[in-house]
């Protein structure tokens, strides 16, 4: 692993911009599925605003498309571990590592919401056990746990 970060500034990342590319558990073999929501492209008069979704499993081949007119359901994650003061979850590796720097950061800065107007970040959203330094550890114990799981030591 990486050697444990200093200082921590809020990128002023949101959900939004994790949710695109998600790490599922699979209906079919429940292993490590990768899940794919994107607007349509161009807006057509038969997807409206739905977006597209597609979800493919590498263990055993299933692949299931949304075109608009079947619904596709996101399958559970893949990233998410209990610890006793409560759940870790992730979406995907970009967002693990973003817990991850945030946990291991000993001064964390936020920018200044008044300049864009954005004050609840993904890391301001946190829960507070998460951001408590008495923590630390075990929620840097969890992620590397998640971690593992996505990718094997090679």
């Amino acid at each position: 692993m990486s050697p444990t970060p200093v200082r921590f500034h809020d990128p002023r990342a949101t959900l939004a911009d994790f949710a695109s590319s998600i790490l599922v558990r699979c209906p079919r073999c429940e292993r490590i599925a990768h899940f794919e929501r994107r607007p349509c492209t161009p807006p057509s008069a038969d997807c409206g605003t739905h977006p597209h979704s597609r979800l493919v499993c590498r263990s055993c081949g299933l692949c299931r498309i949304d075109t608009g007119t079947s619904h596709c359901p996101r399958p559970p994650l893949w990233l998410r571990t209990g610890t006793r003061h409560g759940e870790l979850w992730a979406y995907n590796l970009r967002h693990l590592d973003l817990i991850r720097r945030f946990a291991a950061a000993d001064l964390r800065e936020r920018a200044p919401w008044y300049d864009t107007g954005q004050k609840m970040t993904l890391v301001a959203r946190l829960p507070a056990w998460m951001k408590n330094a008495k923590n630390r550890a075990e929620v840097l114990r969890a992620v590397d746990r998640l971690r593992a799981t996505v990718i094997a030591p090679g």
